[in-house]
């Protein structure tokens, strides 16, 4: 908040380290100091000083050196503007800011910067974040929700933070799986098509669950049995053959297939308020990734086996490395067709040349970790510099009390179908908590605390935990929950409302409660939140935070008299107080992807 005095103040701390050839650093780490009375910050001189031993090769007490630089530069920044005093102690730096004056530009900037307090300045890089990418022909389940939210939420996290940013879809469209779909519609439902965007990608998975079923292997099938199951298994694949010769026909058929399913997901994503930039496919790329293993056999990187093996890629060999850590990839099969490795490779070599990406970060469940250790090491021995901000964002699966989740075997969680369950329950509580709200008030509510209630619980898990999403406790009011910190921006809304104009001018300049102290200390930890988040690829801070302060709020809203204050001067103060913490809940909430209610 003091950004300006600190500046100055590093500039004079600088100026005196020359002076006395001391170290200087390239940045001051500072730590905001627990609030006594004042808040301030820290600056602790201990690597200065063993830095300082080091370049002159003799033994120091170190904690004594960092406490020696300490005092002199206290004594050197006295009177400093913009602090109230500085001290020093056991090695470090300590300035404090006047009460009054710190609780002001926290609150007064929040306000003056609204909607964008908390943004980073531009961090002059460009960052691919790859999410919502259903296998097509498929229907879009829980376990596809909590990759789509968490990487939009980890977009608006970065994008706020100051990267450029690029949201990318990259869906499976081709494989047998895709084809199982196709050829069992066109044996036994050509012409079929249900009426209805969400009920044609739902027809889509079931037709994939009957296909599943007619070609698995049973005990007790009989020998007509199984030569009918070896048939039909043959004709699948000679269905993925064709499409691989760009059969028009088959092609034909994929692509007016393909479209259910891609239109289901776009009206899902459109529900998220999820707006992907660009589309990548699958399909697209297994041209391109078979030149790949062509150039990368010719520097040496990759080893051609064939006909007897596969291309493959000795990873740790190439790297020099002594121990197994990232094994042998292989790139493409002894028949010369892809894999998805391959075809990650040309993906990522796309988004480097085509799309200027300086860091991609991809959202795929925990099962790939290997897989993506590979890619990333391949794409650095290539030559690719992008490769080392490489990032593989893991997550868990998702799963009900019911049990777990099985695509094959028809056992999925649709979204659609939890979505509605979450409103329609959440409907049901507001007409119950607030009967006053007119119908379209009412289908608002239920949609976004819902939808809030599921975002939440995805994003407040760490990502690389399994979920066990239980609707009960995603939906209450109280807890580390959506809804909980939704009705803490409805309550500050509402005295706010109750309150009409905000005062012009606010002064805090009274002894400030506890309660007050704890929630402008949270307030003013927005903005280092914010990067923490971005920099850690971690939704999951901003999600405790936001918890965090809904907490500090509601315990302010009890205790504190706003409306009813002593004075109005110090009404003047905490209205202002509210209508910040109001502006850094909106702001939390949105980079959680969840929308921030003024009624509940």
């Amino acid at each position: 908040m003091f950004t300006h005095e600190q500046r100055l103040l590093e500039d004079k701390i600088r100026a005196w380290l020359q002076a006395n050839e001391i170290p200087v650093p390239d940045a001051f780490k500072w730590v905001p100091l627990p609030f006594s009375g004042e808040w301030g910050i820290s600056l602790a001189l201990f690597p200065l000083a063993a830095q300082e031993a080091r370049r002159a090769g003799k033994r120091v007490n170190v904690p004594a050196r960092a406490q020696e630089i300490a005092a002199g530069l206290a004594e050197h920044l006295e009177g400093a503007p913009g602090f109230s005093h500085i001290e020093a102690v056991r090695g470090y730096l300590n300035l404090y800011f006047p009460t009054a004056a710190y609780a002001q530009r926290v609150v007064g900037t929040i306000l003056k910067q609204g909607a964008d307090f908390g943004r980073g300045d531009s961090k002059g890089e460009r960052i691919m974040v790859e999410y919502a990418q259903p296998n097509t022909h498929h229907s879009f389940h829980i376990g596809h929700y909590r990759n789509a939210i968490l990487g939009e939420s980890l977009s608006r996290v970065v994008e706020f933070a100051g990267f450029d940013t690029i949201r990318a879809s990259y869906p499976g469209d081709i494989g047998l799986g895709v084809i199982t779909v196709l050829w069992i519609y066109d044996k036994f439902y050509k012409g079929q098509e249900p009426e209805g965007i969400h009920e044609r990608g739902q027809w889509l998975l079931k037709l994939y669950v009957e296909a599943s079923r007619m070609l698995e292997p049973r005990p007790d099938e009989t020998p007509e049995e199984k030569a009918q199951r070896e048939a039909w298994d043959a004709e699948r694949r000679e269905m993925l053959r064709r499409w691989d010769a760009g059969d028009p026909y088959v092609r034909a058929l994929w692509e007016e297939t393909r479209e259910w399913s891609l239109e289901e997901l776009r009206a899902i994503l459109e529900m998220l308020d999820i707006h992907i930039d660009v589309w990548f496919f699958e399909s697209e790329v297994d041209g391109p990734s078979k030149a790949i293993v062509d150039e990368l056999i010719a520097r040496g990187i990759a080893i051609d086996e064939r006909p007897e093996g596969p291309v493959i890629v000795r990873i740790d060999e190439q790297l020099g490395l002594k121990k197994e850590k990232y094994r042998t990839a292989v790139i493409l099969r002894s028949d010369g067709t892809s894999l998805y490795l391959t075809k990650d490779l040309a993906l990522a070599k796309r988004k480097f040349e085509q799309y200027g990406v300086d860091r991609s970060v991809y959202v795929v469940d925990n099962r790939q970790s290997l897989h993506f250790r590979q890619v990333f090491k391949i794409l650095e021995l290539w030559g690719f510099e992008q490769a080392k901000k490489c990032y593989h964002l893991a997550y868990g699966f998702v799963s009900l009390p019911e049990g777990a989740m099985s695509a094959r075997r028809g056992r999925l969680v649709l979204f659609k179908d939890v979505a509605d369950e979450a409103v329609n329950r959440i409907r049901r509580v507001s007409a119950e908590k607030n009967p006053d709200l007119s119908p379209a008030e009412r289908e608002e509510v239920a949609r976004t605390v819902g939808l809030g209630a599921m975002a939440y619980a995805m994003l407040s898990v760490d990502n690389n935990r399994d979920i066990v999403f239980e609707m009960e406790r995603a939906l209450s009011y109280d807890g580390r929950t959506g809804p909980y910190i939704q009705n803490a921006h409805v309550r500050a809304s509402s005295i706010l409302r109750k309150a009409g104009d905000l005062p012009s001018q606010a002064a805090f300049d009274y002894p400030l409660s506890d309660h007050e102290v704890t929630l402008i200390d949270q307030l003013s930890r927005f903005p280092s939140v914010v990067q923490q988040a971005a920099e850690e690829y971690r939704p999951m801070v901003m999600a405790a935070y936001a918890y965090e302060l809904a907490t500090a709020f509601h315990a302010f809203y009890h205790a504190v008299p706003v409306l009813q204050s002593e004075t109005p001067d110090t009404r003047a103060a905490r209205l202002h107080l509210v209508a910040a913490a109001r502006q850094v809940l909106a702001n939390a909430l949105r980079l959680l992807v969840i929308h921030a209610p003024d009624v509940m």
